[in-house]
């Protein structure tokens, strides 16, 4: 219980007024009022327990935090003396239903009553395997990753651009790092940080760390794949070179929903320098997935991030329930490409994604005969601008879930009729010229860290009347397409000095186990 904390509710921040917050200090605790959860206690159904117990000496100068940890007895008859089956008292994640296991959900759980017993039930708590303590280790987000000998390493700079080789990766904590590293032609085969054992000589626990590939860059910066990446490239000097360093490392960890790490890769760019270097860049990065599941690009964490993607997707038909928001083919919302040409008909098919915050305009221009034929036209021009599957949904964050129908607001469309009328069909025939996409977003959260979140998008079409065109006449008519991106926060009112108000997006697990 000492490690429980229901008010944490900042990542790497103390929360006002949570006496149970470690990130917060001693000087932090001493500007407190109060303890906003005086006691923290595990389930209430044990017959013992204990209590995390919080509290303010404001008598002392600074005021000081109290913590005590102490016993406690449940009172009732009606109590748990041993929780020798742990899963009873908590939910399990409930299975999504998708179109390929819902006859096999139904089948399960179908009927009147099921049972969810499992096979055997280990009645002796205390005769716990010890031997078995270092098979398995579930990480909670943010713990360094532990190996054999300390933690996985993730150099990156710390005061200056040099390595520092003391930075351990975060369990699910995606980094990307670049730095400095000094090194000679004479001296490169004895430094172990630009060696491949460096990085997979220690075994994360029980998953050793595995190599999934090797590509060697040259001099002038030609990358080559390496066929066999079993075969251990250390670095070696051969003709006033230096070979086989380690230029860049790429980790990927796949772990389970229960926070186990069950199989870790790294991919090696390996280079090579000449006697005239001094020193090297090196990169490096780590990426977790979770096992049976496809990885989904983000575009912020939580709130968008400008220059990313718009993630966008649909709805499938004709489900009996509410089902996930599937992802579009590029999973993004698209805006139509300029081509060389200007021709639309050239242009079809290419498509640009709609970067956050970015204003974008595009366009082409369209050439229209007598012969021209206003169904078909109508049909192309709107493919041309909304593309082969306009998306019917866009998420409000840039780490909304798919199960979270909630956080996906619906694209509105409007349809506006043009002035203008281009003499080129006998009867009148209504075309779509442009296509004009306002994204509305507002500042979320803590006016100290805001994030970008979606309110309202629109897509606006519109058409124009065309009619017919002497035989042997053309016409060129200019189609576009632009995105415009408007900030609706409301401005902070001048002069306002009072606490502002706290209103952050949690986690989508966060209250998990409970409802």
């Amino acid at each position: 219980v000492a490690k429980l904390c229901v008010c944490d509710l900042l990542v790497a921040q103390c929360d006002v007024n949570c006496c149970c917050d470690p990130d917060c200090s001693a000087d932090e605790f001493s500007l407190f009022t109060t303890c906003s959860v005086p006691v923290v206690t595990g389930d209430s159904r044990l017959c013992s327990q204990e209590a995390a117990v919080y509290s303010l000496d404001v008598e002392a100068n600074p005021p000081e935090r109290i913590f005590q940890l102490i016993d406690q007895v449940n009172p009732s008859i009606f109590c748990i003396h041993a929780t020798n089956y742990k899963e009873a008292l908590s939910f399990s994640s409930p299975e999504m239903p998708t179109a390929e296991n819902f006859d096999q959900l139904l089948k399960q759980f179908g009927s009147a009553a099921f049972s969810a017993e499992p096979a055997s039930w280990d009645m002796n708590t205390d005769a716990q395997n010890l031997s078995d303590a270092n098979e398995t280790y579930r990480y909670e987000y943010g713990v360094p990753v532990q190996t054999e000998d300390a933690f996985l390493r993730l150099p990156s700079p710390v005061v200056s651009s040099w390595c520092s080789d003391a930075n351990p990766a975060g369990f699910l904590v995606n980094q990307a790092t670049k730095c400095t590293r000094s090194l000679s032609v004479e001296k490169c085969d004895d430094i172990p940080a630009v060696s491949m054992l460096f990085y997979i000589n220690s075994s994360i626990l029980a998953v050793n760390i595995t190599v999934q590939s090797i590509v060697v860059q040259s001099l002038n910066g030609t990358r080559t794949l390496l066929n066999d990446s079993d075969v251990l490239r250390l670095p070696m000097i051969l003709d006033e070179l230096c070979i086989n360093i380690v230029l860049g490392v790429s980790y990927h960890i796949t772990y389970t929903d229960a926070g186990e790490i069950i199989e870790a890769a790294a991919a090696f760019v390996l280079g090579a320098i000449n006697k005239e270097a001094l020193s090297i860049q090196q990169s490096f990065e780590v990426s977790f997935t979770q096992v049976n599941t496809t990885p989904v690009p983000l575009s912020g964490n939580p709130g968008y991030v400008v220059g990313l993607p718009i993630r966008a997707g649909f709805r499938p038909r004709g489900y009996p329930f509410p089902v996930e928001i599937n992802a579009n083919k590029h999973g993004q919302l698209t805006i139509l490409r300029s081509t060389s040409n200007q021709d639309c008909l050239a242009a079809q098919g290419a498509r640009a994604p709609i970067l956050f915050g970015y204003n974008m305009i595009s366009g082409c221009q369209l050439r229209i005969t007598a012969a021209t034929k206003c169904q078909p036209l109508t049909q192309t021009l709107l493919d041309l601008l909304k593309g082969q599957s306009f998306p019917e949904y866009v998420a409000s964050f840039g780490n909304s879930q798919a199960q979270d129908v909630l956080d996906w607001v619906p694209i509105t469309h409007l349809h506006t009729p043009e002035q203008r009328t281009y003499n080129t069909f006998q009867s009148s025939c209504q075309i779509p010229v442009s296509l004009e996409i306002e994204v509305k977003w507002t500042k979320y959260g803590s006016l100290v860290n805001p994030q970008a979140r979606i309110v309202n998008v629109t897509a606006t079409i519109t058409t124009t009347t065309l009619k017919q065109l002497p035989s042997g006449r053309e016409r060129t008519i200019p189609v576009t397409s632009s995105v415009v991106f408007t900030d609706i926060s409301s401005p902070a009112e001048p002069g306002y000095k009072a606490w502002p108000t706290i209103n952050v997006k949690l986690p989508f697990d966060f209250f998990f186990p409970f409802v």
